[in-house]
């Protein structure tokens, strides 16, 4: 199947891009504050690359689907920079890589050089008039240039050539290619400022006039990790899933080894602690089809904990996520979409629960056009991951802690 990357150019002018690997490897240019939709199929790989006055700089590479099922994505400016950008895969803020004010670093660090330093740079450092910098050549074929971006960019960009023909490379380049976290659509951002993705829109409390909702005792906040409700009349294991490779950038979806499952009574809620470096998923049992209930306890950037709904992997039921920060930001659905699905979206799992099908395909099948359509009828991408993409609110909840709600 294919994924899309989004190509957003923040800036107030038109910016060209060329494309490896994908459109044909034909050019594209981007309106300002406009965003060009790039098809990506699975296993495929390339780069996004702006042009500054004909000259190549900043570049996003990109693996689709690649080892393990994940995305691998880098930031590089091996072959020079004029502009800012970051990739990060969509939905997933703390998958992005590149500085986003690479170039006003750039000029800060210029402006502080010593003179020794300057004249060293002269032939691959381009200026305006008022000796600002407007664009860098390719740092591979400058050795004093590496060495003058690692002192405000190390680590947050590839900058050196990395692991390459027997060579090593260097650890904080080489960190740049760690995996996503599955497979996803791709958010490349671009920008003459700052290249921080504008902050997706708060999740809204919702209104639905099918809600069958009982209102139980709700478990008490005790740290990071999540209140469990079971809105249901029999009991029910709910199996936590933390990704492989969870940390340092690097996450693999995890299908085997739960850990914890942990069993609620009827119309009964629970805490359950987690560690702050939980990266995963909780869903009803360990068997598929199920709806997933998507979290991080802390993330990179901001340490709060965030979470969504996805029906990619099937549905089983409503789910809905919450933050208990008092902040009232909740997304998901708690109505029964099963009763009246089409047969041809219904997929039973291993122990005969009916459900509805995959819709972007696993191991047991190919993505259900049926179930897609119906979910997009009954729960809509606002509320629920449902063929990736974007449009699904972030739930951010301050104290490390999300309730997650089972109906």
């Amino acid at each position: 199947m294919s994924r899309t990357i989004f190509v957003h150019n923040m800036s107030n002018h038109d910016q060209t891009f060329e494309v490896h690997g994908w459109n044909n490897n034909q050019n594209i240019n981007v309106g300002g504050g406009q965003t060009w939709n790039i098809n990506a199929p699975d296993h495929s790989s390339g780069a996004i690359i702006a042009l500054h006055d004909g000259h190549e700089g900043e570049q996003a590479e990109i693996t689709k689907d690649g080892y393990m099922g994940n995305d691998f994505i880098d930031l590089s400016n091996i072959v020079g920079a004029g502009g800012n950008m970051t990739v990060q895969q969509v939905g997933k803020p703390w998958t992005r890589k590149g500085d986003p004010l690479f170039m006003q670093h750039l000029n800060d660090a210029w402006h502080r050089a010593d003179q020794g330093t300057r004249w060293s740079l002269e032939q691959c450092v381009h200026r305006d008039n008022n000796d600002n910098v407007t664009r860098i050549d390719a740092i591979k074929d400058f050795p004093q240039l590496e060495s003058f971006v690692r002192t405000f960019a190390d680590g947050k960009t590839y900058i050196g050539v990395g692991a390459w023909n027997g060579s090593p490379g260097n650890d904080n380049d080489n960190h740049q290619s760690s995996a996503g976290e599955g497979n996803c659509d791709i958010l490349v951002t671009y920008n003459d400022g700052d290249a921080t993705p504008p902050k997706p829109k708060v999740a809204p409390v919702m209104q639905h006039p099918h809600i069958v909702r009982r209102d139980i005792s709700s478990a008490q906040v005790q740290g990071p990790g999540i209140i469990l409700r079971n809105h249901s009349n029999q009991q029910q294991q709910y199996a936590f899933y933390n990704n492989y490779w969870n940390g340092n950038g690097t996450a693999g979806a995890n299908f085997d080894h739960p850990d914890p499952i942990i069993t609620v009574n009827a119309n009964d809620s629970t805490f359950v602690s987690l560690p702050e470096s939980f990266k995963g998923r909780v869903q009803r049992g360990t068997q598929l089809p199920a709806t997933w209930a998507e979290f991080q306890i802390s993330a990179d950037n901001d340490h709060a904990a965030h979470g969504d709904i996805s029906l990619q992997q099937g549905c089983d039921g409503a789910v809905a996520i919450s933050a208990t920060d008092g902040s009232g930001r909740t997304n998901g659905f708690q109505w029964d979409i099963l009763s009246g699905a089409p047969e041809a979206a219904v997929q039973r799992k291993p122990d005969g629960t009916r459900a509805l099908a995959t819709t972007v395909g696993n191991w047991m099948s190919g993505p259900n056009q049926a179930a897609i359509e119906w979910e997009q009828k009954m729960v809509g991408q606002e509320r629920a991951y449902i063929v990736g993409g974007t449009g699904v609110p972030d739930v951010a909840s301050a104290n490390k802690c999300l309730a997650v709600d089972f109906f």
